[in-house]
Order: structure tokens, then sequence, then C-alpha cells
């Protein structure tokens, strides 16, 4: 079997069983709280629809690239964050309620914001008239099955099995940790035969968008005031973009169907995998203060 249907099977399923793992972590109180004190949902979102939107607008025109990767720079500044965010967010010991809520909106939300924004990106980086839309029922049957049915099933198994719950929860951890290894080998593995062409022509400014990205979404968060955890969730939601959104509006037949715009989402994919890693590392290195 080809690695890339290795991949299409593997990510989705590791995914479905890692927001499980999630879902036994949390309980309803989680989310009611986010909704009562909204601050850090706006801000993420804020962050996710409009502040990344322009850093990589920014990035975009101050390198001189072909007009098809300043397009797919724009592109994966404009998906949402997708369960992989969920996954990071969960390593880190971060706000996972505040990841979830704020993937379940924007997921929602960028099916009405990319095809607007990215049409103006496609006029001005490279004249085109074509307007593209999203299959918007499509995208939204894949964050219910992917992240939201995992976690309420997740949910039900801690409030119904306590005890089982309490005694799983290391293992839980210890699977999802193998599985994000796992999925970032086979996503160097999946591109390996471009990866050293792909990096030399979008490398920089992808990494540049990558880091500005975290930045953004952890100091904005600072400057508001907000706990460290909801610091670091808001950092990841910025951060960790739908890659696999991204190729796939760029790929697909019936939208793009330009290998070029690909190149920026597929390495972006890549490397946030690898400052992901780095973000899960500094953020379990002081434990997350407790609630005030």
């Amino acid at each position: 079997m080809e690695q890339s249907v290795v991949f299409a099977l593997f990510l989705p399923l590791a995914l479905g069983v890692i927001m499980l793992g999630m879902g036994m972590t949390l309980v309803i109180d989680d989310f009611r709280r986010i909704f009562i004190y909204p601050k850090a949902v706006v801000l993420g979102m804020v962050n996710q629809l409009l502040f990344l939107p322009l850093v990589g607008f920014l990035v975009a025109i101050s390198f001189n690239i072909k007009p098809e990767l300043a397009v797919g720079i724009m592109l994966i500044a404009l998906c949402p964050g997708g369960p992989t965010s969920n996954l990071i967010t969960h390593l880190a010991k971060a706000d996972l309620a505040l990841s979830i809520s704020l993937t379940a909106i924007t997921s929602i939300v960028t099916n009405f914001t990319i095809p607007i924004f990215l049409n103006l990106s496609l006029y001005y980086f490279m004249g085109g008239k074509e307007a593209i839309q999203l299959p918007f029922i499509q995208t939204v049957l894949q964050i219910v099955i992917v992240t939201i049915i995992p976690v309420s099933i997740g949910m039900y198994i801690k409030k119904r099995f306590p005890v089982f719950t309490r005694k799983s929860l290391k293992t839980v951890n210890i699977i999802s940790m193998v599985f994000f290894v796992l999925i970032l080998i086979l996503a160097i593995l999946k591109e390996r035969e471009h990866l050293v062409s792909y990096f030399q022509q979008a490398g920089l400014p992808t990494l540049l968008l990558n880091a500005s990205a975290l930045l953004l979404g952890y100091f904005t968060g600072k400057l508001m005031n907000l706990k460290r955890s909801q610091r670091v969730s808001i950092s990841i939601e910025t951060g960790i973009q739908n890659g696999t959104l991204a190729i796939a509006i760029a790929l697909s037949p019936v939208i793009l169907n330009n290998t070029q715009i690909a190149i920026p989402p597929v390495i972006y994919s890549l490397i946030m995998f690898m400052t992901a890693a780095l973000v899960v590392i500094l953020a379990r290195r002081k434990p997350v203060p407790p609630m005030v």
C-alpha cells in the first residue's frame, strides 16, 4: 500500500483515538467556563481569522517568491486549526476545552472567510478572476466526526466510569505521544522525495509565518492578561493550521488544481510539527498555575 494511502487512512484514525483520550480528561464545566468568560475565545478567533491572514500577507509580500507560492502562504494562513492543534494542546497540558472550542468555531467560520480572502489573494498575486468555493457540509462533517464525536464519547466514559478513566489516563497520554511521533514521521516520509526542492522554494517564508503565528497567539494572550494555559492554547491554535485542508484546496481539480500553491502548505505542515514539539517541551517545563 502506498504511503499516501497509509497516511490518509492512519491520520483520521489516529486523531480520532487521540480525541477520545482527550475527552476522558474533560467535563462539561470546562466548556461552560469558557463561554461564561469568553475573552479567550474572542481573542483566539481574532488571532486566527484576522491577525494571522494579515501576517501571512506581510510575509508573502516580503519575499521575492513566485505568485503561486505567495498564494500558498495566504492559503495556509487562512485555514483553521484542525484536530492536530487539539492534540498539541493536550500534550502541552494547556487549556484543551478552549482549544477544542476554537477549532470547532473557526472550522465553521473559515468556510466563509477562506473563499473571500483567497479570492482576493488570487487576484492580488496572480490576477485570478475565478471564484472558489469550499464544500461546507463536508468540512463541518469532518470536524464533527474527527473531533466532536470522539471527545463526547471520551467525556461520557469519564462520567460513567471514573475509576477506569483515572487508571487509564497515563496510558492514554503515552498513546497520544506515540501517535504524535508517528504522524510526524509519516508526514516526512510522504513528502521525502520533494522536501529539498520545497524547502528551497518556500522554507524560510513558511518558517517565519509559523513562528510569528505562535508568538502572536502567546503574547496577545499575555497582553490581555489571560492565564498561562489559555495563552499556550491560543498560541497553538494560531500556529498549528489545518494543512490537510489547505493542500486539498490547492490540489483539488474542482477548486485550485495547482501544485505550486500546495508547496507552502506542505512545508508548513512539516515545520509546524517540529515547532509544536518545542512548544510542548517548553509548556511542560513549568506547571500551569491553578485557575483563579
